[in-house]
């Protein structure tokens, strides 16, 4: 016997079917008035079996967009041409590779992971030669300084930082304010470590 449960069917809603003269209920969700985007999820429109496929079968993703826009959004590679934090051109402090670095995707997230492999080595090597704690270690490679670092190198390092990253030199831009943090951090945690002359 076929199951009478229909993918995307909301049962347990109490709602009306939004079609003007139905009263059924609206057990099945379509795009609504506001889209998904950048300040959170979009709304939804609610629709019993029949009007969802009413309104499905008249439904044009495309609607609004330019024809440069509609091949853009078909083409096989868009999702690879979306920049996440990590591949940004204002990437963190951690010296990572950014993704307009790269034509190929492919390369791009092999050289992110060798970058995460070697900080991870270079971390635990400093922290092997017995020099470094691990909090040190992690808090030198966040500020992209390596284990030569002395009082001199670390303040002039600090500076540079708090230069790139802080609102008043970005025009009121707050957008960098977590990798700030993380230099102050570990400025803080270096500047009192007793194994950096």
């Amino acid at each position: 016997m076929p199951s009478a449960k229909l993918h995307g069917r909301y049962e347990d809603a109490d709602r009306v079917c939004e079609h003007p003269t139905c009263r059924d209920a609206g057990e099945f969700r379509a795009p609504g008035y506001q889209p998904s985007g950048f300040d959170g999820p979009g709304t939804w429109r609610w629709f019993c079996l029949d009007h969802v496929r009413e309104f499905n079968a008249g439904y044009d993703w495309f609607e609004g967009m330019s024809a440069e826009e509609i091949l853009a959004a078909q083409s096989p590679a868009s999702g690879w041409r979306t920049e996440s934090a990590a591949f940004s051109p204002r990437a963190a402090v951690d010296g990572m590779p950014r993704w307009a670095d790269y034509q190929d995707p492919l390369d791009a997230i092999s050289a992110r992971a060798g970058g995460i492999r070697s900080r991870a080595e270079r971390e635990a090597k400093m922290a092997m030669d017995g020099r470094f704690s691990k909090v040190e270690a992690e808090a030198l490679e966040s500020m992209g300084l390596g284990s030569d670092t002395d009082r001199r190198k670390l303040r002039r390092r600090y500076s540079e930082l708090v230069r790139r990253y802080h609102p008043d030199r970005n025009g009121g831009d707050r957008s960098h304010e977590a990798q700030l943090n993380k230099v102050v951090e570990a400025y803080q945690l270096l500047r009192k470590s007793a194994t950096i002359q």
